[in-house]
């Protein structure tokens, strides 16, 4: 026996240690609960054969079995909500085996050299990670399935979950090869001592989540907040067994897949790490600005290939990275891939913006081509609109060399080039008014029933639940919201003055284009405007680029 089988017994071994010791606190915890009945079985027991007799153990007895009674009443109850409760499932889309037969057809056979069970199916998530997730409790089955389903669903192998990006960055053999560790825990997940202590760790963990939601009153929620509590103290119990029984699982399924791909598995490290920087980048700089503008891009997944391989260019540690682009990637192995990367955009829209369910003249797809006109320039002229009409608000004065009736950039920079401190009080304004435009807001509402026949919602296992939201950058400062406003009027004036153009930077987001190149330069005399009050480093800037500050500029 190898060293390695040796050390995937070991590890083997020890999850299983860890499994039983679960399910022995499971057990303590039964036994507690039945020892007051056992007491009273034998005291009555003993009443009945002539010993302990008198009054003061006949009151003995029936206090003992009152509380027995209580006892198991309580317990039936923690029972019933633990039994009940909804584990927490990962909003997902949903991967069908005729929508990608490849994709199955590869995890199957990865599945076979590894000599573990294959995953029961596949599943996308805009995410840069992969994992096994055991869609089979009972609170989960519940709504979907009845009676024999629910029965056959006990011995279901998990979901695989992979994420998106990786489709779309990876070639298939990388794919395959980082794949590997993950299909391996799925002969953990067999184990049915494993299995056993994951859905009670899960089922505690849900009735805590239960106990702890709000919108209950006080009489229906006292029951599930008992309840709660009382597997709060379990699941404090199980902790250091279920993280030590995980990090077993973990590294027993990582000591199996060293045998397929090993060498590959070490260089496809490297593109994870590469992918996850770059969607990183994608969804902070590119997508959340066109969130904010009720636009969704519909090719999130094809956007981070772009984005990785500009980055590529810039980078030189990351020279090379581009010629793997002439292998197949791990996208064909889905027959329609816009399909699913227009389903997990959309879903990456609403887990890191909260965007509502389904698109409407508010919250419309939007492809790339489209970007600059429909995000760019849409986001820049509104909040050069926003800003003029906070100067409005304060009452501040048009530029005195330019029409008093139309808007410019000169009354901007007259403003916060004035004595004292004006700058606070319009980076004040400016925030409170984005305030008011968020929560005027339309909010994110349930996705539609679909219709009878019609597909199921790709989310429909998350149930009638808020979906979890995810901010992708802390709330912005008012000094930086403003400091945004006045670029994107500088902006603006730069398209109507100086034949500038809105573009696209797929490591930066929205850019201005001038005479076709990127102008980046930007930030710094703005910065210097807005914090200093100093206006001469960005009228240099304003020159050189041909812009006039003193013409009125087309606004929302």
């Amino acid at each position: 026996m190898s060293g390695i089988d040796v050390g995937e017994e070991l590890g083997a071994r020890a999850a299983q240690a860890r499994a039983l010791a679960l399910l022995r606190i499971r057990s303590r915890a039964l036994a507690v609960v039945i020892t007051p009945a056992a007491v009273a079985v034998v005291l009555f027991a003993a009443g009945a054969q002539g010993h302990l007799g008198g009054p003061v153990w006949d009151g003995v007895r029936w206090a003992v079995l009152g509380v027995a009674v209580v006892v198991l009443l309580v317990a039936a109850a923690v029972a019933v909500s633990v039994a009940r409760a909804r584990p927490a499932v990962s909003p997902t889309v949903p991967v069908a085996e005729e929508g990608a037969p490849d994709l199955y057809r590869l995890v199957r056979e990865l599945a076979d050299r590894l000599g573990v069970p294959a995953p029961s199916a596949i599943a996308l998530t805009p995410d840069c990670d992969s994992w096994l997730e055991d869609r089979t409790h009972r609170g989960s089955r519940t709504r979907h399935s009845g009676g024999k389903a629910a029965s056959e669903a006990k011995n279901t192998a998990p979901v695989l979950v992979i994420g998106s990006p990786f489709l779309w960055w990876m070639r298939v053999a990388e794919l395959r090869a980082v794949l590997a560790p993950v299909v391996a825990g799925t002969d953990s997940s067999a184990h049915p001592d494993i299995a056993a202590a994951r859905r009670f760790v899960r089922g505690l963990d849900a009735a805590v989540a239960d106990g702890a939601a709000p919108g209950r009153g006080a009489l229906r929620g006292a029951p599930v907040t008992f309840a709660g509590w009382v597997a709060r103290l379990l699941l404090r119990a199980c902790r250091e067994h279920a993280a030590e029984m995980e990090r077993c699982v973990a590294a027993t399924a990582s000591m199996r897949a060293q045998g397929v791909d090993y060498a590959l598995r070490i260089a496809a490290q490297e593109q994870v790490g590469l992918a996850y920087a770059g969607w990183d980048r994608l969804l902070t700089r590119v997508a959340l600005p066109a969130w904010r503008m009720g636009r969704w891009p519909s090719r999130l997944d094809a956007g981070v290939v772009s984005a990785l391989t500009e980055l590529s260019r810039r980078d030189r540690l990351a020279d090379g990275f581009t010629s793997r682009l002439g292998e197949r990637p791990a996208c064909d192995l889905l027959e329609e891939p816009g399909v699913a990367d227009e389903a997990t955009s959309l879903l990456a829209a609403r887990l890191f913006h909260g965007g509502p369910a389904e698109s409407g003249p508010d919250w419309a797809p939007v492809d790339w081509q489209q970007y600059p006109d429909e995000v760019v320039d849409r986001k820049w002229r509104t909040e050069a609109a926003r800003l003029h009409r906070v100067l409005d608000a304060m009452g501040v004065p048009p530029a005195s060399a330019a029409d008093p009736a139309v808007p410019t950039l000169a009354r901007v920079m007259e403003h916060l080039a004035g004595p004292g401190e004006p700058g606070e009080e319009l980076a004040a304004g400016i925030g409170a008014a984005v305030a008011r435009d968020d929560a005027q807001a339309p909010a994110p509402g349930p996705a539609p029933q679909p219709a009878s026949g019609a597909g199921q919602d790709p989310l429909d296992l998350w149930g009638p639940d808020p979906l979890p939201l995810f901010p992708l950058q802390p709330p912005r400062t008012g000094t930086e919201l403003l400091a945004d406003h006045v670029a994107a009027m500088v902006c603006c004036a730069a398209v109507d003055t100086a034949g500038a153009a809105p573009g696209l930077d797929w490591l930066d987001g929205p850019a201005l284009l001038v005479d076709g190149e990127r102008r980046a330069d930007l930030a710094v005399p703005v910065l210097t405007l807005v914090e200093d009050g100093d206006p001469d480093p960005l009228r240099s800037w304003l020159a050189e680029v041909g812009v006039r500050s003193d013409k009125p500029v087309r606004l929302v």
